[in-house]
């Protein structure tokens, strides 16, 4: 009996910090790639510590001209650009809206 009260005791903690990271609310206003710290590219849906480094690493040797330059970074491809773009910017201006994808648009 013990053993299920301490398990439930870890699960009213763990459920609710686990819910909170799934449900991370993209920041209200546009990040600068060329700008942001890792800590505010963090902020981003799907981008954790890791990519958040390696934007800022790749940045210092190419800074960013174009949001679609994001894939050129380990670990972003196409489908996590297409949740960046409404998010991110490279020159302050407001974010480019999402591109449709080959998958998106009839082909005649």
């Amino acid at each position: 009996m013990k053993k299920v009260f301490s398990f439930l005791a870890v699960l009213t903690v763990l459920v609710p910090l686990i819910a909170g990271a799934a449900a991370k609310k993209a920041p209200d206003h546009a990040v600068n790639l060329n700008t942001a710290s890792a800590e505010e590219l963090t902020q981003l849906p799907g981008i954790g510590k890791a990519k958040a480094d390696a934007i800022v690493t790749y940045r210092e040797a190419h800074p960013f001209k174009d949001v679609s330059e994001l894939t050129e970074v380990k670990g972003i491809g196409p489908k996590m650009l297409e949740k960046l773009q409404p998010h991110v910017t490279v020159d302050g201006s407001a974010p480019a809206a999402a591109k449709p994808t080959a998958s998106a648009t009839s082909i005649r």
